[in-house]
């Protein structure tokens, strides 16, 4: 039995006991840093204990990836840090962007999806630099949120990068975009490794690839989309025909009957390959129709699955592979880092696809009746543990994600330094769309269709998620042991507003409501050391310079790795006072800073004694009517005083007898 009602009255977040346990829940993961998650992250929890740490974890990896950039707001960042192939001085890269996206439509502050994306349209971006799904992405948070500004802000952009994906890889003869496989963020793939005639793998190899293809058609509708929510039936039209005559051409094209997948063909022509013949073997890249909906629901399609779940093919023990065993270079190694293998994709389980292909699942145990026959939500949640269990290192146990597995050990494979919780995947979605079952739309409805295998989940509860401006809960009790009561249970504004008996799809309608954004703009920012303005210096004329740099860079972490540390460090055994200052290059108004200090105490590291924060005003000077918060050790310390004007500002810091202070960030603002 299940029950519908109808929802308008928007009610408080969370009464005070509620309040309260959330408080615990999040202190217990994120400690002294509390409070950037407490109004922005859902709360969940299921019987699953490695699937919970996971989700928080994820979010922890969401936040450190939030860069800063000032007067841009914030972006998503890849890596941790800079690498050489970034868009500069900024440090964006546009190749895991969906996942970014995706990620950030379930965070209860718009601020960050939405400065992201209208960055990574905007001329500081690179949008073609990887192929991309970002007006998808767009989509997707427009299905959460319910508010079309952003969209319809960007609906011009969008039309823009898609005319110029076709004057640059558009085949009109075959009616299919073409791409090296390297831009496509996928290097040493079948397809490239054999159009090197096995030599090489990392550039060439150009090919017409489902992925690439399946993106475009995404694109495709999201534009169609968001053109008819403006009115514009022509714009609607063209692009609902583009995404149409290019489903065709995937499927009659790019399906390969005997391999029972769908595959690349090759666009370029020499003397190891062909144009327009198919690569010689199964990737997990022909997963990824299924990830944008785009392969008809029949049973020759859903083959595919099949690989899969074959330990012989497709399903590592450890994770999925990106290439079968039987290929001749599988797990083969052209490039190195020093003594580090470098990325590859033959073979090797990667998070980014595996993302995709679970994603993929999700569609098709929600929608694909017939496809779904050959797929079991037990498949689905034993290959989500199996990702949730890629998390944490074989060797520490602890959770630090990093680029690459080997798919039959679970050893990281890539490790470098730049490699630690790396944000080109997603989780968070997964958990939020597929396992709690939240199937965004468009219409005024709340869809719960959750993915649950009773047998390895008995309980999960999701709370505080922000749906179409609306805070929903949704609950479900195998045994009513966990919540004191069984059956699945759902919350708007914390009424009631549906139930069943039993996992099923419930369909609840809701008035949408506007959330408020706030976006206080970051005085304070150097996007790259080196920048001509502003500049940066310290009391210790010895430091790295970009170690005084990471104060101002807009980022914030407080990992232990000692190959991604992140700040200004006193020196050992001096409890003297040290500073760091910007000069700004013009006079700014400030009255208030946001302050992040590191503490490790194995590492010798602890929030200062005191602080000041002073202003250059014919000689530096303590601001007045000054109110400094209590150093907060991997937290954020807030600190304020009278409105003051000046071109050069700096934080003195007084560390602790017996330990050292990091000064990860710190922040102005008016």
């Amino acid at each position: 039995m299940k029950t519908i009602m109808g929802i308008s009255a928007l009610m408080p977040l969370f009464a005070l006991s509620a309040h309260a346990q959330t408080t615990n829940i999040l202190e217990q993961h994120f400690g002294n840093d509390t409070d950037w998650y407490r109004d922005r992250v859902p709360i969940f929890e299921c019987s699953d204990k490695s699937i919970t740490d996971v989700y928080y974890y994820r979010w922890k990896i969401f936040r450190t990836h939030q860069r800063n950039v000032g007067s841009n707001g914030f972006i998503s960042t890849e890596f941790l840090d800079n690498v050489g192939w970034q868009t500069k001085d900024w440090a964006s890269i546009n190749d895991a962007s969906i996942f970014h996206l995706n990620e950030g439509r379930w965070c209860r502050d718009p601020r960050y999806k939405q400065d992201y994306a209208k960055f990574m349209y905007s001329t500081n971006s690179n949008p073609r630099q990887y192929t991309e799904a970002m007006a998808a992405g767009v989509w997707n948070n427009y299905l959460v949120d319910g508010d079309p500004d952003l969209s319809l802000s960007l609906l011009q952009s969008m039309q823009d990068n898609y005319e110029k994906w076709i004057d640059e890889r558009f085949d009109e003869s075959k009616g299919l975009f073409w791409i090296a496989p390297l831009q496509d963020a996928t290097e040493y793939t079948i397809g490239s490794i054999d159009a090197s005639g096995g030599k090489d793998g990392f550039t060439g190899g150009e090919t017409f690839r489902p992925t690439f293809n399946s993106y475009q058609i995404a694109n495709a509708r999201a534009i169609a989309n968001i053109a008819k929510i403006k009115g514009d039936q022509a714009v609607a039209d063209k692009y609902n025909d583009r995404a149409s005559a290019l489903k065709k051409r995937i499927q009659d094209d790019l399906w390969n009957s005997t391999l029972n997948h769908f595959i690349d063909r090759y666009y370029v022509d020499n003397e190891f390959v062909k144009y327009w013949t198919p690569i010689r073997g199964r990737e997990l890249a022909g997963m990824v129709p299924w990830t944008h909906d785009v392969p008809d629901d029949n049973e020759e399609y859903s083959k595919a699955l099949e690989h899969i779940l074959d330990s012989e093919r497709l399903a590592g023990p450890f994770g999925l592979r990106t290439v079968e065993p039987s290929y001749e270079h599988y797990m083969q190694v052209w490039r190195y880092e020093g003594d580090h293998v470098e990325c590859h994709w033959n073979g090797p389980s990667w998070p980014y696809q595996t993302t995709q292909v679970l994603t993929a699942l999700g569609n098709i145990l929600d929608h694909y009746p017939t496809s779904a026959k050959a797929i079991s939500v037990k498949n689905y949640i034993s290959l989500l543990k199996q990702y949730a269990t890629q998390h944490y290192n074989k060797d520490y146990g602890t959770l630090d994600l990093e680029e690459n597995y080997h798919p039959d050990t679970g050893h990281p494979i890539v490790g470098l330094g730049r490699s630690h919780h790396y944000f080109h995947s997603g989780y968070i979605d997964l958990i939020m769309s597929g396992l709690v079952g939240i199937r965004p739309r468009q219409d005024d409805v709340l869809e719960v269709n959750p993915l649950v295998d009773t047998n390895e989940i008995s309980y999960f509860r999701a709370e505080n998620v922000l749906y179409h401006g609306r805070n929903v809960t949704i609950q479900w009790d195998v045994t009513g042991d966990k919540y004191g009561e069984a059956g699945l249970k759902v919350q708007v504004d914390g009424q009631d507003a549906g139930s069943s008996d039993k996992l099923e799809r419930l369909e609840i309608k809701l008035e949408r409501e506007t959330v408020p954004v706030s976006r206080p703009i970051a005085k304070s920012i150097q996007l790259q050391a080196d920048s001509a303005s502003p500049k940066v210096n310290s009391s210790i004329p010895t430091t790295d310079q970009q170690r005084v740099h990471d104060v101002f860079d807009g980022r914030i972490w407080f990992w232990p790795e000692a190959t991604i540390i992140n700040g200004f460090d006193t020196p050992e055994g001096n409890a003297d006072e040290q500073w760091v200052s910007i000069d700004l290059g013009s006079s700014q108004q400030a009255k208030r800073a946001e302050i992040a200090f590191y503490q490790n105490t194995e590492q010798g590291f602890d929030a200062p004694a005191s602080y000041r924060v002073q202003i250059n005003d014919g000689g530096w000077k303590d601001v007045e009517g000054a109110d400094y918060g209590k150093p907060v050790a991997n937290g954020i310390t807030e600190a304020s005083w009278s409105s003051a004007s000046a071109e050069a500002w700096r934080i003195v810091v007084k560390p602790q007898e017996g330990s050292r202070t990091r000064l990860v960030e710190f922040s102005l603002f008016e």
